[in-house]
């Protein structure tokens, strides 16, 4: 790998693993994903060769952040313990798809092929930060 044993802005070093790095920048608020610098494209999940061209030449690059939604479930989880939420799977423009889930959109589901951006949120018990997205309008 050409960027192997260098430090990334965050101080993580590349040799610890792909996956690694993506959780070191999400723990830090610093969301990235891998690009290719063969064949140009994003890839998701973090990994040492890219998929598409078989380069093994990865690099870390911030998204846009913009998607839509492509799947949705709404668990309800037992006796009501919790409100119910979404899983939902999200095609960013990158053209990477991610799961996570839809927020400030009240009781109702997200909708197929709406429009939303990346944000980050804190953890319940201080566990760091999430990647969700929210609704935004409609380009």
């Amino acid at each position: 790998m050409s960027v192997a044993g260098a430090k990334t802005a965050i101080g993580v070093r590349m040799s610890e693993g792909p996956e690694a790095t993506y959780r070191r920048y999400l723990e830090s608020g610093d969301w990235r994903l891998q690009k290719c610098a063969g064949c140009r494209r994003f890839v998701h999940f973090p990994r040492v060769l890219c998929p598409h061209c078989g380069a093994d030449t990865l690099t870390w690059a911030q998204p846009t952040g913009f998607g839509r939604v492509y799947s949705v479930t709404v668990v309800h989880p037992p006796s009501g313990s919790e409100a119910p939420y979404n899983v939902s799977l999200v095609d960013l423009d990158e053209g990477v798809r991610l799961m996570s889930t839809i927020i400030g959109i009240g009781d109702r589901s997200p909708r197929i092929g709406e429009r939303v951006r990346a944000r980050f949120v804190d953890a319940p018990h201080g566990e760091g930060k999430l990647l969700v997205f929210e609704t935004v309008e409609q380009p």
